[in-house]
């Protein structure tokens, strides 16, 4: 992760909003956060809590009137940044920039890396969030290094077809319709 003040994206970033508005930035690399994929960077932008108590609500409403007055700066930003930056957030800043846990961000997703064509989701994909530890996660992420798939969700995507061709799952398919068969009969 690059020192405070000395990475082009956030002297970009500061330099769309006025002084005062953003309390820090953090340009996130593959390694630095669990939530950047390989080959993608994330951008954090902090901005100053206002005296309200925390709280899931109090959170909501910061984040929600940071959106509503920025709004402008916000758009003025994305469409100016490098098209590798994966993805932007925008929360309220804990006292001395301690971290704590997160409860409500704005996100913006981004363009990332160029899509394959091969990434791109027909419109009947459903899509689906999931939480992964930290060995799956590495597994993953070995795969998108090797050039196996472009994103963690092609990953995942490709290992559901891999489960989905192996004969055992047609055998799973039978004996699930046969429960079926059998709870219907109650």
């Amino acid at each position: 992760m690059a020192k405070p003040g000395t990475s082009p994206v956030e002297k970009h970033v500061r330099s769309v909003f006025p002084d005062g508005v953003i309390s820090r930035v953090q340009v996130l690399e593959y390694g630095d956060d669990p939530a950047v994929e390989p080959g993608d960077v994330g951008v954090r932008v902090f901005f100053p809590r206002p005296d309200l108590p925390e709280g899931e609500e109090a959170d909501e409403e910061i984040v929600g009137s940071f959106e509503k007055a920025n709004r402008e700066h916000i758009k003025k930003l994305n469409d100016g940044l490098p098209r590798f930056i994966a993805w932007l957030e925008f929360e309220p800043d804990s006292a001395g920039g301690a971290d704590r846990p997160r409860r409500h961000v704005l996100k913006l997703a981004r363009g990332g890396r160029a899509p394959r064509p091969l990434d791109e989701a027909p419109e009947e994909f459903t899509p689906v969030m999931t939480r992964l530890g930290p060995a799956d996660l590495a597994a993953v992420d070995m795969l998108i290094t090797a050039g196996i798939a472009g994103s963690r969700a092609e990953v995942l995507r490709w290992a559901v077809g891999r489960i989905r061709e192996n004969p055992a799952y047609a055998q799973l398919q039978d004996r699930v319709r046969e429960i079926s068969e059998l709870k219907a009969r109650f």
